[in-house]
């Protein structure tokens, strides 16, 4: 059975030990909008906070559930290693790196990877995270009708021996980033990197039943040895963003992803409607992965299943949508309930920490996008 075409990504869905944390990093330091305040629906006593863009545009999602007596995860086989969210240019890249460590926040970088320019820095639960640059792409070192067909060795220049660690350190905008200015919009999901034991196994899965080309076989910048492909909603001529799905290669690793704080939960692609949610159901279910049956999200549908190494992944529709429950203008503003859980809203709220409204802004700043 043919893979329904492969839309990119919905969202990522991380583990947070503290909301109210959690929000004064996304939403008041990095500017990301709070979406939807509402609770996991498997365990209502948590919140499940969402940040993006827009409406809650697919691609653009960052979700949190909150346990705040989770121990500490960490990256390995199975799990993801970090996320990396979008940003038009070098120079606004510059502009958040100096908003980051002027707030604290340690980064490393910017660091050329050829394909982008990417910061690196940890969240308050040590989810890794980076920046990178929209372009050049993924062409610079193939032709753009055949990415990935080889092996591609980076130059020295962009391997540790090659790098003047102290400059790229020094390097930093003049003079301080008080508010997220328009140009420094993270747009989405740049793509996210975890780690598998089986490369050739991972390619089988994403590009044969994910639909997924793969785009790039290169090496890891960070040590030129660690095998790292790339793959990606790809039309033979271009690479849709929001939708570059990395992993580096430990094979036979026993070094299992542990979930926790800091952690990513899952993994989530798009589909567009119902109908092709089924049509993705019916297609993993022939190549005999154990799915879900669909869960109703009240903002999305989803189904549920692993990769091969373990990975929990999902697939979510795009609609209906955050606003079935609030009007755009007021998304995030407060508590929302499905149904089936308002009548238990007293004894939910009671568990749950009153969330902080955002700060007013300063009459010369700019309001984030």
């Amino acid at each position: 059975m043919a893979a329904p075409a492969n839309l990119g990504f919905h969202h990522i869905t991380m583990v947070s030990t503290d909301a109210v944390r959690t929000l004064a990093f996304y939403r008041d330091l990095l500017g990301l909008g709070l979406v939807k305040q509402t609770v996991n629906f498997d365990d209502p006593s948590a919140y499940h906070l969402y940040f993006g863009r827009g409406a809650g545009d697919p691609g653009t999602l960052l979700t949190f559930f909150e346990w705040s007596a989770s121990p500490r995860g960490r990256w390995g086989v199975g799990g993801v290693h970090h996320l990396a969210l979008g940003v038009d240019s070098a120079e606004a890249q510059l502009k958040w790196k100096r908003r980051l460590t002027d707030a604290g926040v340690p980064v490393t970088g910017p660091l050329d990877r050829g394909y982008f320019q990417s910061i690196y820095f940890s969240d308050p639960d040590g989810q890794i995270l980076e920046i990178a640059t929209r372009g050049p792409g993924y062409a610079i070192d193939e032709p753009a009708d055949a990415l990935g067909r080889t092996l591609v060795v980076p130059p020295s220049e962009r391997m540790p021996a090659g790098r003047d660690e102290s400059a790229i350190q020094a390097e930093t905008w003049d003079e301080p980033v008080p508010t997220v200015t328009s140009d420094m919009a993270l747009y989405g999901i740049h793509h996210i990197t975890g780690i598998t034991d089986d490369l050739e196994q991972a390619h089988d899965f994403y590009a044969g039943v994910l639909g997924l080309p793969l785009i790039k076989k290169t090496l890891n910048q960070d040590d030129g040895r660690t095998e790292h492909w790339f793959w990606a909603r790809y039309d033979g001529q271009e690479v849709a963003p929001m939708s570059s799905w990395t992993l580096f290669g430990w094979p036979g690793s026993d070094y299992r992803a542990r979930g926790g704080g800091g952690q990513t939960h899952h993994v989530a692609f798009r589909a567009a409607n119902d109908e092709e949610q089924m049509a993705w159901l019916d297609h993993l279910r022939s190549h005999g992965l154990s799915v879900t049956p669909v869960q109703e999200r009240h903002y999305f549908r989803s189904i549920y299943f692993r990769a091969p190494d373990g990975m929990l992944l999902e697939i979510a529709t795009d609609g209906p949508g955050f606003t079935v429950d609030e009007p755009e203008d007021e998304l995030g503003s407060a508590l929302k309930l499905p149904e089936w859980l308002e009548p238990r809203r007293e004894s939910i709220e009671v568990g749950l920490r009153p969330l902080p409204a955002p700060a007013a802004l300063s009459d010369d700043a700019e309001e984030s996008p």
